[in-house]
């Protein structure tokens, strides 16, 4: 079983940056072979930001690319959140899974379902 636990949420401007941790326990990030971010605004559904595969690729919704940016050591997930918006405001969660992000031709990532491993989840609220 892995457990990952986030950090590094908190309150920013608009425009500013934070970056988010999640750390992986139990077992190593080598073993997880799809991680990545989820968010979740209040009354919205959760939805997938940014995911890395076993091999490094990378895969974000339209909405953060060129501003996040999604990376890992062997323990440690990383989520870089640059020039924050106010719709990037909600709670942010660490996912991890054994299977492959990308199979069949496609990523395969935004299905929250799919995903065996949570962590309980950080707050980013931007605001001025």
């Amino acid at each position: 079983q892995a457990r990952l636990v986030e950090s590094g949420g908190g309150m920013v401007q608009p425009g500013g940056s934070l970056r988010l941790s999640c750390a992986v326990s139990e077992v190593t990030v080598s073993d997880l072979y799809c991680m990545g971010w989820f968010r979740q605004a209040p009354d919205k559904a959760r939805e997938g930001i940014a995911f890395i595969d076993n091999y490094g690729d990378t895969k974000y919704r339209d909405a953060v690319k060129d501003r996040f940016i999604v990376s890992k050591t062997k323990d440690i997930l990383y989520l870089e959140m640059n020039n924050l918006k106010y719709e990037d405001t909600g709670t942010y969660y660490c996912v991890a899974d054994k299977r492959l992000c990308f199979h069949g031709g496609a990523w395969r990532v935004w299905n929250p379902s799919d995903y065996k491993y949570w962590g309980q989840g950080t707050q980013v609220t931007v605001s001025s």
